[in-house]
């Protein structure tokens, strides 16, 4: 309280002739205004020989006088008192402040804050006190601030929002303590976590609800609430959903699409929210007219213009045009054309519904690169962010390849936070690219257990290092048991040998089998480093060197058949080969978001123990597009094997088998040659012995059931038809041997689940042979293509 001034009121004399009633009220109003202001409306001047400071303990004197900032015989105003309380008070070391001028003399009595003894938590379970500490900004030892404490809790309840526990309640209390201390104690109400029952959207005429509630990140409650944790109404989640409704749109051609409100009301029970996004489509768009323009003289238009990929017709998407831009700055670099920049000017023609793309080559300015600094990785080494950039210092500076390269660094999945931006360097045409990170955990422990139908019920344990050192290498050692079978793997993978586009992998995997209906087991063993180079936009070649070693044995002559005993008598065989893969993926760089082809073609030509030469081709090839609204999923899968010997003979453990996972209705070597009839000892055998050539086509489509969605549930039909076929060495009880196509019609239930993907397979064989093994059921983990 500042006593430093006096106020008197003034009023003219009237010669108005109003009545004097009127004149008293008026005055009396003004009389009542001047009393309620505060004081200090008539300026006074106080000039201090001393000041006397009170009540402090921890603040020195002088810098309470320095807050003050009045000095001896100065002269000074009540409006200078003012201020000088307000710079004590807002200096946030006292609780009180008070200014009290006597005589020559200005007393300054302060109480200062407490400082505080301990922080503590009381009533919280979900949101651990070690994770509760690093929100708050209140630290024991320091001094006690009210709104610093009122903002802690606001923290803490956003934490608590950001788990979808929007009724949360934090109360800041204070426990005084000797000594001026305090204990700051934040009570923590957490309230139950409120549910997002139902995403629904307004407007929508192209996409469904359904096919628009699988672009969102956030997703309705359903069966496991428990478990999956993006169905609780977060703030941030809906802003970053509506960006991905802008870019799911705008990947489709639709240009114009907003979306204009989100709406969350509560459920009548209060327990629950109904989500309603309002949208507007607007009208799909198509490229029209798609150009190259340049002003300057060494650019090659039509070069530039065959080099696009984009045609007219086309539905349009931002995609398209950054990689054509993309595409067009690579090939100025490879003509030796520095500083060339693409502008995309657009043209909209409403009428036809249309976007022209005129490209235009300009020079930009001369800008370098002068440095690129990395901070905030700890392990990650320096050298795994920075070849993420396809610029080094003193190469020309694009502002394109700096935001691609920031998006290369965040796909690494290295790091929770991966900024990247550039300033001014030494000189002004110079850029210093700034890249901050954080680091996240990439290695996992994981047990578990397994079932398949082929295998029964086992027991996995895997160890996993995605950044191997912080060299940005993988590491896997796995093993896995099932009734009959042990495999061991291990795999290490360097994604840039000698610091260039060259993958190398080594994997090395063990394999023991207990075939107890034939009565043999078999033992394999695998070694095989490969490097794989990209060779286009869209092809990668692998090229490999593979050592296996496989045996046969404990084969019962009483139970085996003829040509199963004479494989196992050969004893151990080592196969050598060398071998390639080509494989095209229009996924990475395709000009159909819903469609997408995969073709893979690979040889191996190899040497076996005793003489054999073998050359082994598998080829694969998917196709898979997206119809009725993208609502339906229409799939088409092409398959095949070949393997050929000369001067010699495969194994059963060299030869194709085929099981669900190549052609659903029939077990692991249900189909294909078999041996089937009496052995040498007069006893009944039948014996899977595999093939030589299988080829499988697979055609299948997935869509909703129109079940609520938050169950997860979606179903399929599908059609396999194919045959497995050819041996070189055959008997009397040989069968199956020729190519005999088999057909299998069947449904499938989709079941979205915190462990995974589950496909649930029911099937019908439309023809087989007669003595094929057929599975009519099979539970396998959904794989997407």
């Amino acid at each position: 309280m500042i006593n430093n001034a006096e106020g008197r009121a003034f009023g003219p004399a009237t010669k108005s002739g109003k009545p004097r009633t009127l004149i008293t009220t008026f005055l009396a109003m003004i009389a009542i205004a001047f009393a309620v202001l505060p004081q200090a409306t008539i300026a006074q001047d106080y000039r201090f020989n001393s000041v006397s400071i009170e009540g402090n303990q921890r603040v020195e004197a002088g810098t309470i006088l320095s807050y003050a900032g009045i000095a001896r015989g100065q002269s000074v105003s009540g409006g200078d008192l003012n201020e000088a309380y307000q710079r004590i008070a807002g200096s946030g070391l006292f609780e009180t402040v008070e200014l009290v001028p006597q005589g020559g003399t200005l007393v300054i009595r302060v109480a200062e804050y407490p400082t505080i003894n301990v922080i503590n938590f009381e009533g919280n379970s979900r949101i651990k006190d070690d994770v509760l500490t690093t929100i708050v900004q209140s630290q024991s030892r320091r001094v006690f601030s009210p709104s610093q404490a009122e903002r802690d809790a606001a923290n803490i309840v956003t934490a608590y929002a950001q788990q979808g526990r929007i009724a949360a309640r934090v109360t800041p209390k204070v426990i005084r303590r000797s000594d001026n201390r305090v204990d700051l104690v934040f009570e923590v109400f957490e309230g139950g976590v409120v549910e997002i029952e139902r995403i629904g959207f307004v407007g929508n005429k192209v996409y469904s609800d359904y096919r628009l509630r699988r672009v969102l990140e956030t997703k309705q409650a359903g069966i496991f609430r428990l478990l999956v944790k993006r169905d609780t109404l977060i703030e941030d989640r809906i802003e970053f959903d509506k960006q991905v409704l802008n870019d799911f749109y705008m990947s489709r051609g639709y240009v114009d699409f907003r979306t204009t409100g989100v709406n969350a009301e509560l459920t009548r029970k209060r327990d629950g929210y109904f989500l309603t996004f309002n949208v507007q489509e607007g009208q799909q768009f198509r490229f029209g007219e798609v150009t190259t323009t340049s002003d300057l003289a060494e650019v090659d238009v039509d070069l530039f213009q065959a080099a696009l990929k984009v045609r007219p017709g086309v539905v349009y998407s931002p995609m398209l045009v950054e990689n054509s831009i993309a595409r067009l700055e690579r090939l100025a670099i490879r003509e030796g054309l520095n500083f060339v920049r693409v502008e995309p000017r657009i043209s909209r023609n409403d009428r036809d519904l249309t976007l022209d793309v005129e490209f235009v080559l300009s020079r930009g300015p001369r800008i370098f690169v002068e440095r690129i600094d990395i901070e905030g990785n700890t392990t990650t080494l320096d050298r795994v962010v920075r070849r993420q950039f396809r610029v080094v210092e003193g190469d020309p500076f694009n502002p394109r390849e700096v935001r691609e390269s920031a998006e290369r660094i965040r796909a690494l999945g290295f790091f929770t936070k991966a900024d990247v931006d550039a300033r001014e360097g030494s000189s002004p045409n110079q850029v210093v690219v700034d890249v901050n990170v954080e680091e996240q955990p990439t290695g996992s422990l994981s047990f578990g257990g397994s079932y398949s139908t082929s295998n029964g019920f086992g027991v996995a344990i895997q160890f996993r290092e995605r950044n191997f050192l912080g060299r940005g290498q993988s590491l896997s050692l796995g093993a896995t048991t099932g009734v009959d079978n042990r495999q061991y793997n291990f795999n290490f993978g360097e994604p840039a040998f000698l610091g260039r586009d060259l993958a190398f992998n080594f994997d090395a995997s063990y394999r023991e089998t207990d075939n107890d209906n034939a009565e043999y087991d078999t033992d394999s063993g695998r070694i095989s480093p490969s490097f794989s180079f990209p060779i286009s936009e869209n092809g990668r070649l692998t090229l490999r060197y593979t050592a296996e070693v496989s045996d046969i044995s404990d084969a019962d002559d009483t139970k085996v058949g003829d040509l199963i005993q004479a494989e196992a008598e050969r004893g151990q065989i080592w196969n050598n080969s060398i071998g390639y893969t080509y494989s095209y993926d229009t996924r990475r760089t395709g000009l159909n978001p819903n469609a997408g082809v995969l073709l893979e073609f690979g040889q191996d030509f190899g040497k076996a123990t005793g003489g054999a030469s073998f050359i082994k081709t598998n080829v694969r090839a998917i196709a898979q597009t997206k119809v009725l609204n993208e609502d339906v999923t229409l799939r088409a899968t092409l398959q095949g094997g070949a393997l050929n010997y000369s001067g010699g003979s495969g194994r059963v453990t060299d030869r194709f088998f085929m099981g669900p996972s190549v052609m659903r209705g029939f077990e692991y070597g249900g189909i294909g040659p078999r041996e089937r009839g009496e052995n040498r000892q007069g006893n009944s055998v039948d014996d899977a012995l595999g093939g030589n050539l299988y080829a499988v086509a697979r055609f299948e489509a997935e869509f909703p059931l129109g079940l609520p969605e938050e169950y997860g549930i979606s179903g399929g039909v599908f059609y396999d038809v194919g045959s497995l076929w050819s041996l070189e060495n055959t008997n009397a009880n040989t069968i199956y041997e020729d190519f005999s196509a088999r057909h299998v019609v069947g449904v499938s239930i989709f079941w979205d689940t915190p462990i995974g993907p589950l496909r649930f397979n029911f099937t019908e064989a439309l023809q087989k042979e007669k003595y094929d093994n057929e599975q009519n059921f099979d539970l396998t983990i959904s794989t997407q293509f």
